[in-house]
Parts: structure tokens; sequence; C-alpha cells
């Protein structure tokens, strides 16, 4: 087998990592296997960093709605599920902008999902109050174990 010296390629892949590198505390900046050991770490970092953020503001846009909504007498959970009842697809960075910028608007989509939610409440049964007798739920089984199918002994 003929014999490899890579010349190029190596310096190329090593001036790569270190110029990543670059700025790192003592060797971690100048050696490459320090280097390239801090820049796959730095990789992992950032990864899920950028899973994180996602998250972060998610709940971040969910605070600020719970806030809006409360100020207006009604629940953030309650406020969603009028909205999703009323047809209202707006997501949760759009209504946070609302109703940071604009209260207006955002007492009226209030307003649309407090009347889908009552609307939604009218249409729903009452509870006959008999313990569920007449519901659409099976009976539970009586307390104790089920026979097991299988070979008689």
């Amino acid at each position: 087998m003929p014999r490899v010296k890579r010349g190029n390629k190596r310096r190329e892949r090593r001036k790569k990592i270190l110029s990543l590198a670059k700025g790192y505390f003592l060797t971690k900046g100048k050696l490459f296997r320090s280097a390239q050991e801090s820049i796959m770490r730095a990789g992992n970092f950032a990864y899920t960093g950028r899973k994180r953020k996602k998250r972060d503001f998610r709940r971040l846009w969910i605070i600020r709605i719970n806030a809006a909504t409360r100020a207006l007498d009604m629940s953030y959970s309650q406020f969603i599920a009028g909205l999703n009842r009323a047809g209202v697809t707006l997501d949760r960075k759009s209504l946070a902008e609302i109703a940071a910028r604009d209260s207006k608007a955002f007492g009226a989509l209030v307003e649309t999902a407090r009347k889908a939610s009552d609307d939604a409440a009218k249409a729903r049964p009452k509870a006959t109050g008999d313990g569920g007798a007449t519901g659409s739920k099976p009976p539970k089984p009586a307390a104790g174990r089920a026979p097991q199918a299988g070979p008689a002994a």
C-alpha cells in the first residue's frame, strides 16, 4: 500500500480547527488537540442552546399572554381553549406581541374567546347527578383478578 503523507489536507484541517478556537484560554486556542476538544464541546453546547432558545421563548410568550389575560379576568388556559373553539389560529408569538403592543385588539380576542367558551358551555349537556349510570362509559369490572385463560391443570 502506498504511503500517504496528507500534506495540505492536514494543514487545512488543523488551521480550520485553530481558527474556530481563536480567543480560547491558554492551550485551548493554541494547541490542536485541546483546541479540537474545546470546539467539540462548544459545538455541543451551541446545539443544545439552539433547542433551548425555542423552549425559552415559548415560555416567555405564554407568561406574557397569561399576564394580559389575567388583567382581563380570564385564565390563559381558558383563553387558548376559547380561541381554538372560535377557530382563531394565531400562534403564541403573535398573541404575545398583540398583548404587549395593542391592548384593544387583545381585548377583542379575549372577548372572542370568552364568547366561544360560553357557547360551548351552553351546548354541553348538563350532568344528571346519578353517578354516571346513563353515561357512555362501560361499567368497571368487579374488584379482584380476572381468571386467566390458559392450559387446564
